[in-house]
């Protein structure tokens, strides 16, 4: 075949210049040829000997025709599945008849060579003049050049560039008619855009309905939500579940996808806990770190609740059995957003009559008035009956802790002769407590001023002393922890070195297996030292941790179980405190006993806090029993009770009238005469991060400036002793 003669056929110039698929008929056309030819040679030939005998296979191949069967034709090249003799046997075999496998190629081979014919035709009619090959600009050095094309039929190597610019070519029309297919085409391309587009934003909705096991996630926070046992910032969850409704393209995106969620949702979980702020941790690295490992160990516990693990578990089989027939993660996102919408825009029933307070106006202004504050200590007249004060400073003792134990009605209550009911404390945590009580004689400062210097006037054990009291400091522990005696001395002013405990035998350990030393056993030995002192007048600053968390007794039993030996050690420690009570007046020397506990120990804690933890200083942990004990005077009338919310001025102003008039003088005293007018202060508690303030019998929990919320669980009758 002329090849070259090929592009001298012109077909009709009517029909569309089009040069397309003729182009490439040629190819087809020899290869169709030469594949039939070879066909029919391999049906006549034997595929092992070469020769042109085609064999007899009925005898090998067909069922016998008698029985009925459809004769079954194997392969006439030779069927792989025979034997080895049989394979021989069809070899030898020769000058016989050609087989249906032999005709069934001779036809094929027919077949071929027929649309090889009809495939040259065809080529024949679609094949350019050369003037449209000129035109074209085909290089005919360059493979299928002559052909009108630059690769030869199926190239891939052919990029992608090329073939756009080679489907355009053919696609191209005449110069006067392309404006007229320019439009539909520019309109189809942008609808198949658009078409992606949407399929793709399709199916992020349609993932949208089904978060998977992720749905569980927050069906179970929502829940604890409900329960309050956490907060739930909703913005950032939602947030969150979008993240999650992201698609990952492959698998290497998928797995960090996965790595990356269950980051951020331990992350979330605990920014919506209760539970500090990472920073307030890291702030108290160091002080964690003289915790005990049994002491950790049993802190951590105290988060494990089989109740909620219990209900966590059900609701997650219940989860796993609905999700199967409903959406649940469309009913996942509808509550968080209904949720949203209640949290933005909230409606309280209770205090719909009147608009929320400016919290932040309220805070400053009681500490604007609280500044203007003082109680100014007299010095004791030549002529006064001389008299000790006697401080006993207590840590981890509240009100809410003393019901919690069933302990309201131990005789020690009764003894005292004024007893505070609303006592607040300010602070929740040692440091701030002592230095409260250190600057009692002013008003009520604000967390961070308690390490600055104030004014001289302020310091309790300070004006004691320049009245003529000699100060005296005792504890039962060794006051290293959290810098103690430091604080004491820098913010406190109080410069009496500590009472020595050698030789006393340790009662409790503490959370840092530090020795604590049994009440009785350190006071009587103060009484012991102060009966050898000259001194007329004595100011004694004591401070007891025996109640702290995490204290345990020595021996076998010496894990750290605070709710249960709670009740044990408070129960001595207010026998051995009556019992001291009684050795003082006993040895003839006329004081007077305070006793302020410094914060409570959150024995039942509450649904923000578990047991132990004081991070937010609530009126269940600040608010104090504080009594007030005359020993060596005869008291006219009975005890008072004092029901008011009073703070640490309410002290200095009784020492200070105790100075002026003491209870001593005339043998007799009445507690009224030190309560008139008491100075009233209301409900501020702090530390570091939170703030809880009382404003119209209500309490609210302030986290920052503008960050308030009503603190409902303390909202109620109940809670005020």
């Amino acid at each position: 075949m002329n090849r070259s003669a090929k592009h001298k056929v012109s077909g009709p110039r009517d029909q569309p210049a089009s040069h397309h698929a003729g182009q490439e008929m040629p190819y087809w056309s020899d290869y169709l040829v030469r594949l039939g030819a070879q066909v029919k040679k391999a049906a006549n030939t034997t595929i092992w000997t070469g020769k042109p005998v085609a064999p007899n296979v009925s005898e090998y191949l067909r069922e016998p025709a008698e029985q009925g069967v459809v004769p079954r034709i194997r392969n006439a090249d030779g069927d792989r599945r025979m034997n080895v003799e049989r394979r021989r046997e069809f070899i030898d075999i020769s000058n016989s008849p050609l087989d249906t496998g032999a005709l069934q190629q001779e036809a094929l081979s027919d077949y071929l060579a027929r649309l090889g014919q009809q495939s040259e035709q065809t080529a024949r009619l679609r094949v350019p003049p050369e003037q449209d090959v000129r035109e074209n600009r085909i290089e005919p050095s360059r493979p299928g050049a002559r052909y009108g094309i630059r690769r030869p039929v199926g190239d891939r190597r052919a990029g992608s560039m090329q073939r756009r610019k080679r489907a355009a070519s053919l696609d191209a029309r005449p110069d006067t008619g392309k404006w007229l297919y320019f439009l539909p085409r520019l309109w189809g391309r942008m609808t198949a855009k658009t078409r992606r587009a949407t399929d793709q934003i399709g199916a992020v909705s349609l993932a949208g309905l089904s978060l998977g096991m992720w749905g569980y996630y927050f069906i179970a926070k929502l829940g604890m939500y409900w329960a309050g046992l956490i907060a739930f910032h909703t913005m950032e969850n939602l947030v969150f579940a979008a993240f999650i409704l992201l698609p990952a393209s492959s698998r290497i995106l998928y797995r960090a996808k996965n790595i990356l969620a269950a980051m951020l949702a331990i992350s979330l979980l605990y920014y919506d806990s209760w539970l500090p702020s990472v920073s307030r941790l890291l702030s108290q690295a160091s002080l964690l770190s003289n915790f005990s490992f049994a002491y950790l160990f049993e802190l951590l516990s105290r988060f494990f609740s089989w109740q909620t693990v219990g209900l966590l578990l059900a609701s997650g089989l219940v989860y796993r059995i609905v999700s199967r027939y409903v959406r649940v993660g469309v009913l996942v996102i509808i509550s968080m957003l209904a949720l949203a919408l209640i949290q933005y825009y909230p409606v309280d029933i209770k205090v719909a009559d009147t608009a929320r307070p400016d919290m932040d106006r309220v805070l400053q202004e009681f500490f604007a008035k609280e500044a203007d504050r003082s109680v100014l200590f007299v010095t004791p007249q030549a002529s006064a009956t001389p008299f000790d004060v006697i401080f006993i400073h207590v840590c981890s003792l509240s009100w809410d802790d003393v019901r919690a134990v069933g302990l309201e009605a131990h005789p020690l209550w009764k003894r005292f002769d004024i007893l505070m009911m609303n006592f607040n404390s300010a602070a929740s945590y040692s440091g701030p407590a002592v230095l409260h009580l250190m600057r009692a004689k002013c008003g009520q400062p604000p967390h961070g001023d308690l390490y600055t210097p104030a004014a001289d006037k302020c310091y309790l054990m300070n004006s004691l002393q320049l009245g003529g009291f000699e100060p005296s400091v005792a504890l039962n522990h060794d006051g290293k922890f959290d810098d103690f005696l430091g604080q004491l001395k820098k913010h406190g002013r109080v410069n009496a070195p500590p009472l020595p405990l050698n030789g006393l035998v340790a009662a409790q350990y503490a959370f840092d297996k530090s020795p604590v030393y049994d009440d009785l056993s350190v006071l009587d030995r103060w009484l012991a030292e102060r009966q050898k002192s000259a001194s007329s007048r004595v100011a004694l600053y004591y401070n007891t941790i025996s109640m702290h968390d995490g204290n345990h007794m020595p021996g076998v039993d010496s894990a750290p179980n605070t709710p249960e030996t709670y009740k044990a050690r408070l129960t001595k420690f207010l026998d051995e405190t009556e019992s001291f009570m009684q050795k003082l007046e006993a040895s003839g020397r006329r004081a007077v006993v305070v006793m302020v506990p410094e914060h409570g120990a959150a024995v039942r804690g509450d649904k923000r806090q578990i047991t132990g933890l004081r991070e937010i200083p609530t009126p269940a942990i600040t608010l104090v029993p504080v009594g007030i004990k005359v020993i060596g005077g005869r008291r006219e009338g009975d005890a008072l009770l004092i029901a008011q919310p009073v703070s640490y001025l309410a002290i200095s102003q009784m020492i200070e009238r105790m100075l002026e008039k003491s209870p001593f003088d005339n043998n007799s005293f009445a507690p009224s005469d030190y309560v008139d007018d008491l100075l009233i202060t209301p409900f501020v508690a702090q530390n570091e991060t939170t703030t809880v303030a009382n404003y119209g019998n209500r309490y609210y929990l302030g986290r920052g400036v503008g960050k308030w919320e009503v603190y409902d669980e303390f909202n109620k009758p109940a809670v005020t002793p």
